[in-house]
């Protein structure tokens, strides 16, 4: 295996800022369709906004990971999908919203939480038992809807209740599906997975990734909340990038030709 550097790692981390950044925003081409479109945009808005929710599906892989008995992935996944219903609908209906970057970033502990105590580690570092799992399950459901709610508050809902619930009901079916799609694939390949020898040698890597993951999540979001509350300090220094690049230039140019000579 190829070794690559931290600051090689660093540098291809910085490239993904934007890809995690945007990874749930809503682009004026999907506002533009929603105004020009029915219901089944929503719908179709919902299931791709789930598929690229990286920190959704990262908490959802986190929860099934150990499951084995298909009830209890059901009970679990039910609860979760129960919570976000809830904050979803009602967040977006009554207009209850937030700093989305923030919101996103406290999702984003959710999947360090679940990683930490995939991997024991309440046992291992607290001496004391996990808190309760179906509890825990909700409560961050509640989150995760909160986070969605802020996301679809940025489309053109309308005015009238009635096709302003129905959106909202639509978009909710969307993430529905977009879930049941993402978790079938989840469930499979960690099913396969189990059935070979390498399963309990790389689970605790595999939830380490998860930890890290999340810690990444939580720092990208918290990188766009500083941009978005104070853009002023974050603004590119155009001009004395100009003036780097001529430097360069010119050290370039005076260097051939000593090489030259």
């Amino acid at each position: 295996m190829r070794y690559i550097s931290p600051q090689r790692l660093g540098v291809l981390l910085l490239a993904l800022l934007p890809l995690i950044a945007f990874a749930h925003g809503i682009s004026d081409e999907d506002k533009q369709r929603m105004l020009d479109g029915g219901y089944i945009q929503y719908i179709m808005l919902g299931a791709s906004h789930m598929l690229t929710g990286y920190d959704h599906l990262l908490f959802l892989l986190g929860v099934v990971f150990f499951l084995t008995n298909f009830k209890d992935i059901v009970k679990f996944v039910t609860v979760f999908t129960i919570g976000h219903c809830i904050t979803l609908i009602f967040a977006t209906y009554f207009k209850i919203t937030w700093n989305f970057w923030l919101v996103d970033a406290i999702i984003a502990v959710s999947v360090i939480y679940k990683g930490f105590d995939n991997n024991g580690g309440f046992q291992r570092h607290f001496n004391m038992s996990s808190p309760n799992l179906i509890k825990m399950v909700f409560a961050f459901g509640l989150l995760h809807g909160f986070g969605l709610s802020t996301r679809l508050q940025q489309l053109p809902l309308g005015d009238d209740p009635v096709h302003m619930i129905l959106r909202i009901l639509s978009f909710n079916l969307g993430v529905e599906l977009g879930q049941i799609l993402a978790l079938a694939v989840m469930v499979a390949v960690l099913s396969i997975w189990r059935k070979t020898s390498h399963f309990g040698k790389f689970s605790y890597a595999a939830n380490l990734g998860l930890i890290l993951a999340g810690i990444y999540l939580l720092f990208a979001q918290l990188h766009g909340y500083q941009h978005d509350v104070n853009g002023e300090s974050f603004r590119f220094p155009t001009e004395e990038h100009r003036h780097v690049h001529e430097d360069l230039d010119i050290q370039n140019t005076t260097d051939n030709s000593r090489n030259a000579l």
